[in-house]
């Protein structure tokens, strides 16, 4: 990015480079569904209900 590209209110180039991070990881079925046994491998386990609290508080700061 040149230094006199205006980005205004965001990162314009930013928010592509996540977007294409997140694409192509989502893209990846083998790589999502690994994560996802990890996922709930860690929900079953001693950390389950430390993560359950963890979600709880983040929801308690949602909006709507």
């Amino acid at each position: 990015m040149g230094k006199d590209k205006v980005q205004g209110e965001g990162n314009y180039d930013a928010a592509r480079e996540y977007d294409e991070e997140v694409r192509a990881h989502a893209a990846n079925p083998e790589r999502v569904k690994k994560e996802a046994e990890a996922a709930k491998k860690a929900l079953e386990g001693k950390e389950g209900e430390e993560l359950r609290k963890a979600e709880e508080e983040g929801k308690s700061h949602a909006k709507g």
